[in-house]
């Protein structure tokens, strides 16, 4: 654990050092503007804080500042239960246009042709979600990704928006699956802190019904059929763990009206009154009794029984889910 926090703080350090740099030319190029002073000086504090061990603790309680937080903006210097009224309505703010940002990176599945009805649901616990969840037609093809970022609240949603810009820049290149969640992996190991990784499933459906897909770390992807609901293997390692890891990918062909069902361990994991977790065979029984329905009906009903499991408890973590059906 010791080891971790050092190689984190190295890693805020190496950041600082980097945004410092760009200021000092921004100020060289622009001249002396206030903003762009006041920026530096603020940097200039953080990497003293970082030097003497201060770095992260609330500079009036003195306990640490939320994790979230401070991966989100590596220059506060306080923790939410001090911030000043304004800071408190700002932030307040930044969280509300955070969400609609958020809102507006989801896609929108009636822009997907035949021979796919895809739907899906995004639930965030909080204001904003780390989830993640994409639909990008290239050609006759659709590329379809379905994830879980590490943490939760604005850290995990700024993470996941650049995982999003990621795919949405590699996936018209045309690379093999593999290749394409090893560069994601590879990109996104390198641009982000050592804690952040994301489980993921990313697949490409073709019009003929076959489907690949690579299941990084994420909750194994339900396959139904007429003959019924099977989970597909268990996928292997995170993205973003490691700079230089590979990945496989398995392939299925579907028939008309057979799909496949993603999830995020916000549905898999929902706790019921006594604390049991719903799981993805529950899911799978859903699907199986509703699988007749059209994709939107099948994602609400499936909805609909997580909510019911968990009863009067509060949802703790994102809900995500999509279906993927061949018409």
């Amino acid at each position: 654990m010791e080891a971790m926090q050092v190689n984190a703080a190295s890693s805020v350090r190496v950041q600082m050092l980097d945004r410092r740099q760009k200021l000092q030319t921004a100020l060289s190029t622009l001249g002396a503007r206030l903003e762009l002073t006041v920026l530096l000086s603020e940097v200039d504090a953080a990497l003293d804080r970082l030097a003497v061990g201060s770095y992260g603790l609330c500079e009036t309680c003195h306990e640490p500042i939320e994790a979230e937080r401070l991966a989100a903006d590596p220059l506060a210097r306080v923790c939410l239960d001090h911030l000043t009224p304004s800071e408190q309505r700002a932030l307040e703010r930044d969280l509300q246009l955070a969400a609609h940002v958020q809102r507006g990176l989801l896609p929108d599945p009636s822009r997907i042709a035949a021979p796919w009805d895809i739907a899906y649901a995004y639930r965030p616990a909080r204001i904003v979600s780390g989830d993640y969840c994409d639909l990008v037609p290239v050609e006759s093809d659709v590329y379809f990704m379905l994830g879980d970022v590490s943490g939760k609240g604005v850290a995990a949603a700024t993470v996941m928006a650049q995982l999003h810009a990621m795919f949405r820049a590699l996936v018209p290149s045309r690379l093999p699956l593999a290749d394409l969640v090893e560069r994601a992996s590879r990109l996104f190991c390198e641009s982000t802190l050592p804690a952040h990784y994301a489980t993921l499933v990313c697949g490409r459906a073709q019009p003929d019904g076959e489907v690949e897909i690579c299941n990084a770390g994420h909750v194994p992807p339900l396959v139904a059929r007429a003959t019924g609901v099977t989970p597909l293997a268990a996928g292997g390692m995170p993205i973003g763990l490691f700079c230089s890891q590979r990945f496989d990918v398995e392939r299925v062909r579907l028939a008309p009206g057979e799909m496949i069902v993603l999830c995020s361990d916000g549905v898999s994991e929902a706790e019921g009154a006594a604390g049991e977790q719903y799981g993805i065979e529950r899911l799978g029984e859903v699907v199986r009794q509703r699988a007749s329905t059209a994709s939107a009906a099948l994602v609400d009903a499936c909805i609909t029984c997580v909510d019911g499991w968990r009863a009067a408890r509060t949802a703790d973590d994102d809900v995500t889910l999509m279906v993927i059906r061949r018409r």
